[in-house]
């Protein structure tokens, strides 16, 4: 059966093809924007010296860039809010964003910064850009080269980029190599009291964090006179990731200790998208398909023992998780005419998680002895169909509505450990509308019906040897649900600079937090919670005030929520949220010369979380900021020289730890903060 499934994509693709194969069509229109429509032209970010389309969108003030690879199963309707020549790109970890990046800035003609509703690609609301390219034959490429030095580390200099891209009459083409290290680390000290505070033991901390991540990716577009249009892309990558984390420990009347915890991660991903898209009758037929596939075993050793080789404790956990996401999406859209525009979408997901894992245990110097693991050895699968109908129209010149009505049927099965089987149904949709205040303001309104996306990884457990606890794995969770008001202010200030305010208002059934579960804990269903957001992003121009060439930017959100604990029964905010992050950035390019200098600082709130013998908190004070100065041209290239750390931040963990669980009192708290010392980057970057 499973197999079947998984050929589902594959054979509606091709059907799609069939039928399109002699069909007469009209090209569609996407070289004009919507009339509201504020237009950038590559001499708006010539002070910049961008080298891709991706460094001149991220310059438009007032918008920042929504990933496409959220951690939604499937496609569903549009949800990013980047198109390429009025097309979405059909992908995740190789969409949109990425596709910017591949995408020279000399190929760049003209970036549309417009209201999603305008566009006719159902789903959009809010700011979205358009990057419209030139399309013109040649090969043309960008690179980069980075490197970092930092405290306590062995330094990189293997960061990198090279994209190349080109094109001849209708066939257009682009291939990325890159290499993106990881480096991470901290030290300081941990202290352990009891819970009335008396001091068990001091702790001196090391930790680090060493990644390396290196893939190729590419895209393939076919645009003929026929009116056809084809996308291709693909990505393949590997990551290896290794964490190490040693203590010297000082117990109080005991011997002096040490403490040792190795983890790593040796992975495989890779993905394939295309989509097609014909003129079919009055309207347009378009055809997707996505195939994801991941290989992630990881491993994880502790051991700890005092100096003189007594109370030698060992543990073991390895795990193998393999994950598959296989999509086919149909969409056949028609315009109506005088500003009315319909769609009917039918999705079809496979999606399936299988993990295999083993715990192994050693106390006092015995050898290592693997233990039972209840509920980490299981496969879980995903069978999953979708079909909405969206309409949108014109309500005045100035006010447009779009609604949208669906469902969403799905056959969840696990097998293994904790086998189960179910079926859910729920609806979906949303309408949205959106007013055109004057030139320069829009608002935009929308209550949406939304149905969340599971973990798959919340079904299996597993063990977090590091922190000493554990997840139990839950067959029984469902989808939540949330009703969901937004609005959405966008404010030009023409010469000064632009703002975007949204704030937003979920009610929320079923929310996925924390319940008991056997002797532990893990993922579970509540009934009810609530969350208020407020999110900003601004650019406020210099030049009038004195600073020319210079702009203040900042991106700043603010949450609160609210779940009743269902061990407590006491109302706390949604497990591992965040309160606040923001940041402000200053930048200027000196006119008349190719410099530039800024800074940057940033910070985010405290995350907590409640477990069913513990909390903890993170914090990290008082933030993170650096300072960057940049040669624009140099040889013709882009050079920068940056220093972080400035402030040197804290990262700061507490954890309070309960006897029995949380309802008893305080057995322990362990309070620690490390710091990681200042961080040097240079980098380069060039076309040819």
């Amino acid at each position: 059966m499973a197999s079947s499934r998984r050929l589902l994509p594959s054979i509606a693709v091709l059907a799609m093809a069939i039928v399109s194969a002699n069909v007469e069509v009209a090209e569609p229109d996407t070289g004009s924007p919507p009339s509201s429509a504020t237009s950038y032209v590559p001499e708006d970010f010539a002070q910049y010296s961008p080298r891709t389309a991706y460094d001149m969108v991220a310059r438009i003030p007032g918008f920042s860039i929504q990933s496409d690879d959220d951690g939604q199963r499937g496609f569903g309707q549009a949800n990013g809010n980047v198109l390429i020549n009025g097309q979405r790109v059909s992908g995740k970890s190789n969409g949109a964003e990425a596709a910017l990046g591949r995408i020279p800035a000399s190929k760049v003609t003209r970036i549309d910064l417009a209201d999603g509703t305008t566009l006719d690609i159902p789903g959009l609301s809010g700011q979205v850009v358009n990057v419209i390219t030139d399309g013109e034959g040649g090969v043309s490429g960008t690179w980069r080269w980075k490197s970092r030095v930092r405290e306590n580390l062995t330094p990189y200099f293997h960061e990198g980029a090279v994209t190349l891209s080109g094109g001849r009459g209708a066939l257009s083409w682009s291939v990325e190599a890159n290499s993106l290290p990881e480096r991470g680390a901290n030290a300081g000290w941990e202290s352990i009291t009891d819970g009335t505070g008396l001091l068990l033991e001091r702790r001196k901390e090391d930790f680090t964090y060493i990644a390396d991540k290196a893939s190729v990716s590419g895209s393939l577009a076919w645009k003929p006179a026929s009116g056809v249009v084809a996308n291709l892309n693909g990505k393949v990558g590997i990551s290896q990731w290794d964490q190490k984390e040693t203590s010297r420990t000082f117990l109080v009347n005991r011997p002096e200790g040490r403490r040792l915890y190795l983890g790593g991660e040796d992975e495989w991903n890779a993905e394939f998208g295309g989509d097609y898209e014909f003129g079919l009758g009055p309207g347009r037929l378009k055809g997707i398909a996505l195939i994801r596939r991941e290989h992630s075993p990881t491993v994880s050793n502790f051991t700890a023992g005092t100096l003189d080789g007594t109370a030698l404790d060992q543990s073991r956990f390895l795990q193998t998780v393999d994950e598959g996401e296989y999509i086919a999406r149909g969409e056949y859209a028609l315009s109506a005419g005088d500003g009315r525009d319909w769609q009917v979408s039918l999705e079809n997901a496979f999606n399936f998680l299988d993990g295999e894992a083993e715990l192994s245990l050693a106390s006092n110097g015995a050898p290592l002895m693997v233990v039972p693991l209840p509920g980490a050895n299981s496969r879980v699968e995903e069978v999953r169909w979708e079909a909405n109908v969206t309409h949108g129209r014109a309500l005045t010149p100035r006010l447009r509505l779009q609604v949208s009505l669906g469902a969403e049927y799905s056959e969840l099965t696990q097998s293994g450990d904790n086998a189960n089987a179910r079926k859910f149904t729920r609806p979906k949709g949303f309408a949205s509308l959106s007013w055109q205040a004057d030139p320069t303001l829009k608002v935009t309104t929308r209550l949406e019906r939304e149905v969340g996306q599971l973990d798959f990884f919340d079904f299996i457990s597993s063990v977090n040897l590091s922190a000493d606890n554990s997840d139990e794995g839950n067959a029984e969770l469902v989808p939540r649900q949330a009703w969901t008001l937004s609005i959405q202010t966008e404010k030009d200030y023409k010469s000064w600079g632009a703002a975007t305010v949204k704030v937003y208002y979920s009610d929320i059934e079923d929310i996925v937090d924390r319940v008991p579960i056997g002797n532990g804990d893990g993922p579970g269903n509540l009934d009810s919670a609530w969350e208020v957001g407020v999110t900003f992003d601004g650019t406020l121009k210099l030049g009038r005030l004195g600073v020319p060439g210079g702009e203040l930017s900042s991106f700043a959100e603010r949450y609160i929520s609210e779940v009743t604990d269902p061990l407590t029964g006491e109302t706390r905010p949604i497990n591992d949220s965040q309160l606040y992050y923001f940041n402000l950035e200053f930048r200027q390019d000196i006119p008349g010369t190719d410099w530039a200098w800024g800074g940057l600082y940033e910070n985010n709130g405290p995350y907590k979380y409640w477990r069913f013998n513990e909390t903890g908190r993170e914090s990290h004070p008082p933030g993170y900021s650096y300072m960057f100065i940049e040669r624009k041209n140099l040889r013709g290239m882009t050079a920068t020289l940056a220093v972080g750390n400035l402030l040197n931040q804290a990262d700061s963990f507490r954890r309070e730890i309960y006897d029995v669980n949380r309802l008893g009192p305080v057995a322990r708290i362990e309070d620690r903060t490390r710091r990681f010392g200042p961080i040097a980057v240079f980098e380069l970057k060039g076309t040819f």
